[in-house]
């Protein structure tokens, strides 16, 4: 499938000998955590989708993670240009730290590969607007990785919602916690981390999805408890968004309290709870109370990121525009700047408008089964370990 023309790539999915591309390939760039515990295993769930190379630092460490997954091409950062250009990749996925997404994604974009990006999609919202515009200016697809726009539970939740069956929705509730280690990479300011950035992007995202608008004010308060692991970062943060209607969601996201993992949302006939409502490592439980009647459902496990890029993939090889978009992890990074600034300033900050096309629905569903836990090669947990 050729991406190196704007022509090929509005062909469809020809390969270069004009026969129809089975598998979109992809290079896999960062082989932190996330990238070998979840990603490189999802796309062995993939009919569409195959791993043809990988891009990182520390070329020993690739060497053992490409024996695992039989890949051959291996790319230091430095020749990551190189191989975007190199016609042997038809996307990247990238899962960087949050810094370093931006330069990744436009490369690729300038070269003519699509992007299936992480969360945060950049540290600023200027970053999202270059790496948006390069995609359009090349004719490419960008999607950010927010998996749980296809997760059964999550699009269950909105359904229930969309559908009226808990009343109008008031209120948005989430706390989303962990414990972070002393020298993980989500406590370095440089690199963009942070609770906000990392955990709290889940909760906004949610609210967004649920109440189907986008927030007008926020107002947010850091805590430290002056431990040294948060000399650059806060401990947690708590925001308050008002949405159109005067409805409310508020969420605390903490690197320094034991795990949990909830979320709530009101409505004036009925309640819906999630738990966990962003983490991928157990079944799901939704609990809901409609006119007073209680129910419960466990979700079964799924690949939730084999999900999402089945999904990306479908897009690129059916030239179908993808939801999340970038501007979806532009709507998103705005909040989170403005966040930011509520913390520095001590007062609410006020958004201006903006214009979500697509949101998640039922109908991008995606129940791959979950994947056996690989082994890690030198990459820290979430948690540090």
């Amino acid at each position: 499938m050729p991406t190196n023309t704007k022509a090929e790539r509005t062909n469809g999915h020809e390969n270069s000998a004009g026969s129809k591309a089975q598998k979109v390939r992809y290079a896999v760039i960062g082989l932190g955590w996330i990238a070998q515990e979840a990603v490189l295993p999802a796309f062995r769930h993939t009919k569409n989708s195959t791993v043809v190379a990988l891009v990182t630092g520390d070329k020993e460490k690739a060497r053992e993670v490409a024996r695992e997954y039989g890949i051959e091409r291996i790319y230091s950062y430095d020749e990551y240009d190189q191989l975007v250009k190199s016609g042997e990749i038809d996307a990247v996925y990238i899962a960087t730290p949050n810094n370093k997404h931006t330069n990744f994604a436009i490369a690729a974009a300038r070269a003519g590969v699509h992007v299936l990006c992480e969360k945060p999609m950049a540290s600023t919202s200027k970053d999202c607007r270059a790496m948006i515009e390069a995609a359009e200016e090349a004719g490419t697809k960008l999607m950010v990785a927010y998996r749980l726009h296809f997760e059964p539970a999550n699009l269950k939740a909105i359904s229930l919602i969309t559908s009226g069956e808990i009343g109008e929705p008031r209120i948005f509730n989430s706390v989303f916690c962990q414990q972070v280690e002393e020298g993980n990479a989500r406590l370095k300011k440089d690199l963009a981390g942070g609770p906000l950035l990392d955990m709290g992007i889940y909760a906004i995202n949610a609210a967004r999805y649920c109440f189907r608008e986008e927030p007008i004010d926020v107002v947010a308060f850091a805590g430290n408890n002056g431990e040294k692991r948060f000399a650059e970062v806060p401990e947690a943060v708590s925001v308050i968004l008002r949405f159109p209607k005067e409805r409310l969601a508020n969420f605390t996201c903490s690197f320094g309290a034991a795990p949990i993992d909830h979320l709530y949302v009101i409505g004036t006939k009925g309640w819906i709870e999630l738990g966990p409502g962003f983490e991928y490592h157990e079944k799901l439980k939704l609990h809901t109370s409609i006119d007073e009647q209680e129910h419960q459902k466990t979700i079964p496990m799924h690949d939730q990121f084999g999900g999402e890029i089945v999904y990306f993939s479908d897009c690129i090889l059916e030239d179908r525009a993808p939801e999340p978009s970038g501007h979806e992890g532009l709507a998103d990074v705005r909040i989170i700047e403005a966040a930011h600034e509520s913390i520095r300033e001590g007062k609410p900050v006020k958004l201006e408008p903006f214009f979500v096309e697509a949101r998640p629905e039922e109908a991008m569903k995606q129940e791959l089964p979950p994947v056996k836990p690989p082994k890690v090669v030198r990459a820290a947990s979430p948690s540090g370990g």
